[in-house]
């Protein structure tokens, strides 16, 4: 009895070339529309559906296939003879294989000018259900949704005449993949355009970007995925210029960094992070004087870590960097001079290019933490702030040089690990006591890493101080200005300490709190 397929597809990559050996190898074609009409102009002979379903394509395409004469061909059970007298009796001829791939929903929902119109037009509808009627039944049913498995079957079918059931049962897991992510991105666009917030199910998808050597430590398997709808601005979507393959532990903190350079867009800007946390932030009037600023906050701790810029990375810039050892440099563009210089002799670092005018849209992307058994989504900690709406609650008020200094440690204690303390000036970090289970632990050795360099300094908190003894270890190291959250039912003895030794502190009433 002569085999038949079914081929419809989106994609037309490689089809005319596969459905060319399925005839080679006496299958008949029965096809659809567009596909029809490309294999059709190659040669290649096909049955149209209306010729098996004995119905014409109507309502603009959107019936054609849903039809007992092509489910009832998909899923008939071989092995049971009343299906087979079922379909007999019903003149159902039976599809051994299906090669399909679905309506670009996902490109066009990425059109800038897309309508609700075009989007629900492009749901395919007749699409996934012959691809998961051939799925279900792949004891005997062959599914392709991926030309890239267009060759091992080819081949199965070319040495033993059928596929074997392992490859059916793998091509049947990938299919129950692809239409779950299908529907899953048809699932967020609808939620979003009914302004659902918390709906009763999440569904995410996301495509395997790059399988990665190993995760933290090296037992740990892991893999790397990107966004089905990619966000401009992140590291899985960064050109990569130079260096090695990305680890898990460079992405995690690229990605941190990246996320602490947004807050800082006024001036340029040059960040150093190691271990999830800034060891160093500089602000100047150019990059260059930003990246020394960030390098002295603290010249030890940069020494392996990643550094992003917000403007384009010059040549003088690029030789400072070249002279030290950097596992990642980020920034939205390099002169020609600049990447000459950071990648001679420097084949393994990583030299990433980012869009920057596409952090604002970046902000929005919702935060997803693994827990055992669960998931924990929340938004992004983005909140605008406005330095008018704080409260100075001691007697003494900041000199204006304290008040820039305050608001450029406000900015960068929020992506300090908590408890977080970061001591600064008005244009770089001095001390950063990041992720300590005491506060004052946090204070002591933020305060240390800044002795010597606190003429001007500041200090900031994630949270409020729980005790005064914080104010107390603060007020010894010379530091004149606080910048914190308030609100412990202790407020009044640290603004009494504060009062004690003439610092001036401020209340945010927001607090930074980063796990």
């Amino acid at each position: 009895m002569t085999k038949r397929a079914l081929i419809s597809v989106s994609d037309k990559a490689g089809i005319v070339e596969f459905a060319q050996e399925l005839k080679k190898l006496g299958w008949d074609i029965i096809s659809t529309g567009g596909t029809k009409v490309a294999l059709d102009k190659a040669g290649v002979d096909t049955i149209a559906i209306d010729d098996v379903t004995g119905f014409p394509e109507m309502m603009d395409g959107r019936v054609k296939t849903l039809h007992p004469n092509i489910h009832g061909g998909l899923l008939a059970r071989r092995d049971l003879d009343s299906h087979l007298q079922a379909a007999k009796d019903n003149h159902i001829e039976l599809i051994d294989l299906v090669v399909v791939n679905l309506y670009p929903f996902k490109e066009t929902i990425l059109k800038p000018d897309v309508t609700y119109a075009d989007a629900v037009e492009n749901i395919d509808i007749g699409g996934p259900s012959m691809l998961r009627s051939a799925a279900k039944n792949h004891a005997s049913v062959t599914v392709v949704v991926d030309p890239a498995d267009y060759a091992v079957v080819l081949d199965e079918l070319s040495a033993n005449g059928e596929t074997t059931f392992e490859t059916r049962q793998r091509l049947a897991a990938k299919v129950f993949r692809h239409t779950a992510a299908y529907d899953a991105l048809i699932a967020e666009y609808f939620t979003k355009q009914v302004g659902e917030t918390k709906p009763e199910k999440l569904t995410i998808t996301y495509d395997l970007k790059q399988p990665m050597r190993y995760g933290e430590n090296p037992q740990q398997d892991a893999d790397f995925y990107q966004k089905a709808l990619p966000t401009d601005y992140s590291i899985a979507s960064a050109k990569q210029l130079n260096g090695k393959e990305l680890s898990f532990n460079n992405i995690r903190d690229a990605d941190a960094a990246i996320r602490i350079i947004r807050d800082f867009k006024d001036r340029p800007t040059v960040v150093a992070l190691k271990h999830m946390n800034p060891c160093g932030i500089g602000q100047a009037d150019d990059i260059e004087t930003a990246w020394d600023y960030a390098y002295e906050s603290d010249p030890v701790s940069i020494f392996g870590g990643i550094v992003v810029l917000n403007r384009e990375v010059d040549a003088a810039t690029a030789k400072k960097m070249h002279a030290i050892f950097l596992e990642i440099i980020i920034a939205p563009s390099y002169s020609d001079e600049a990447l000459e210089i950071l990648t001679t002799k420097k084949k393994n670092m990583r030299i990433l290019q980012l869009p920057f005018d596409a952090q604002e849209a970046s902000q929005v992307e919702k935060e997803y933490t693994g827990v055992v058994g669960g998931l924990l989504v929340q938004n992004q900690d983005v909140i605008e702030e406005n330095p008018a709406d704080w409260k100075v609650v001691t007697k003494r008020q900041p000199t204006e040089q304290e008040k820039a200094a305050l608001e450029f440690a406000w900015k960068s204690i929020k992506y300090v690990k908590s408890n977080g303390i970061i001591v600064t000036n008005d244009h770089m970090t001095l001390g950063v006591g990041p992720g300590q289970t005491n506060r004052v632990a946090s204070v002591r050795i933020a305060l240390d890493q800044a002795k010597d360099r606190l003429d001007g300094a500041v200090l900031a908190s994630d949270a409020f101080f729980p005790f005064a003894d914080n104010v107390e270890e603060i007020a010894a190291a010379g530091v004149k200005a606080i910048i914190q959250p308030g609100g412990s039912v202790r407020d009044q003895e640290s603004i009494d300490m504060a009062d004690k030794y003439g610092i001036a502190m401020v209340f945010t009433g927001v607090r930074h709190f980063r796990h």
